[in-house]
């Protein structure tokens, strides 16, 4: 299913355009809209990937311990048996 979209524009923008008849001015349109789809969601993916690998690292750096001898492991299990 289409749909129709309107945009307004400028009368000079308008002029300009009669004035390129042999071009689709829709299929511009349509082409851009795409373009800028594409350009966004890629922009996304990368914003989405930089957001996992620093919950990542800020996920092994919880898992370091930060005192020698401490055993995470041994904490739960004995709070566990309380």
């Amino acid at each position: 299913m289409e749909e129709v979209v309107s945009a307004k524009i400028d009368d000079e923008t308008r002029r300009k355009m009669r004035r390129l008849q042999n071009i689709n001015w829709s299929e511009v349109i349509r082409q851009a809209i795409v373009n800028k789809i594409e350009e966004e969601e890629a922009r996304r993916l990368l914003v989405d990937r930089e957001k996992v690998k620093r919950a990542a690292k800020e996920t092994d750096a919880l898992r370091t311990p930060s005192v020698s001898g401490w055993n995470s492991t041994e904490k739960i299990r004995r709070r566990r048996c309380l």
